[in-house]
């Protein structure tokens, strides 16, 4: 019976138990889809990647990426994650990690400190921003179990937003954030109403400080199995195109700290700018290893 190694860690923190923990199948040969699956739901975190070898040797890895419930095209932090694993088995080249996803062909650049050692990963967002449909403070609310006047409209009605994987944007009160808590029944409704699909609707709630460029944020996504997520790069990155998009900035840099409610406090690093075929961005942040074992299937 063959048997699979894993190792978890906590990504997008310096402190281990904090961040959002991630599992990572460092060699996934020989692993189906149905397996992969079935180990995501038993790992039970927000993702579990597998990785695979690419099809272009020039890159490093196919890596697939996998929720509670379903694959996903892309995500922040098992980018970053997989890029810490990766290289601490020497398989970065220079420091540059390129990963084949179904979004498409992301760089992981991992970052060290002054005596070599491997701290964390950056990670370019594989796409530019793309906007969709829009909510009403009434579904948000719904959704978010608060009153529609806790959202904020002046800056943006809440608007889906992508970078590679679609999320709801809504900015609310910094009151509001704290006490905000997801609701089943009005994702389903909500979810019902728009062309999100009944499996993926991900709402992305922050708050900014008065500087604009320090962001508290929560992510709800209960119909994919995340009633809360401790740290959500790829929407963090998207916040950032998004409200660079906003202003009248060519780039900017922000901090988006999350997790707080869970006790899993996480800090992600994000710049995006304004590029010839639209705002991009990148996030990044620390890595902590955790475990290591094996699966036997």
């Amino acid at each position: 019976m063959p048997t699979y190694a894993f190792v978890t860690l906590d990504v997008f923190t310096d402190t281990r138990f904090g961040g959002n923990p991630l599992a990572v199948f460092p060699d996934a040969r020989g692993l189906s889809d149905a397996h992969m699956q079935a180990l995501a739901a038993e790992f039970n975190l927000s993702e579990t990647t597998f990785v695979l070898p690419p099809s272009d040797p020039a890159n490093t890895a196919r890596v697939r990426i996998f929720n509670r419930t379903a694959e996903m095209p892309f995500a922040g932090h098992p980018n970053v994650g997989t890029g810490y694993v990766l290289a601490n088995q020497g398989r970065d080249r220079g420091g540059v990690l390129r990963f084949e996803e179904i979004a498409g062909l992301v760089e992981v650049r991992v970052a060290r400190d002054a005596a070599g050692g491997l701290t964390g990963a950056v990670i370019d967002a594989p796409r530019a921003l793309v906007l969709g449909p829009q909510l009403t403070a009434a579904q948000v609310a719904a959704c978010a179990s608060l009153a529609p006047g806790d959202v904020l409209t002046a800056a943006h009605a809440p608007v889906q937003a992508s970078l590679g994987v679609d999320f709801f944007f809504a900015q609310v009160s910094p009151e509001a954030l704290g006490r905000a808590a997801p609701d089943v029944a009005g994702f389903q409704r909500t979810s019902a109403e728009t062309d999100a699909g009944s499996d993926r609707l991900s709402l992305f709630l922050y708050a900014p400080d008065p500087d604009g460029k320090t962001v508290r944020a929560r992510m709800f996504a209960p119909l994919s199995g995340t009633f809360e997520d401790a740290a959500t790069g790829s929407a963090s990155a998207t916040l950032g195109a998004l409200l660079l998009s906003l202003g009248s900035e060519d780039e900017a840099a922000y901090e988006i700290i999350q997790g707080v409610e869970m006790g899993r406090p996480s800090r992600l690093h994000v710049t995006a700018c304004r590029a010839p075929d639209g705002v991009r961005a990148s996030v990044g942040g620390g890595c902590v290893s955790v475990f290591t074992g094996e699966v036997t299937l």
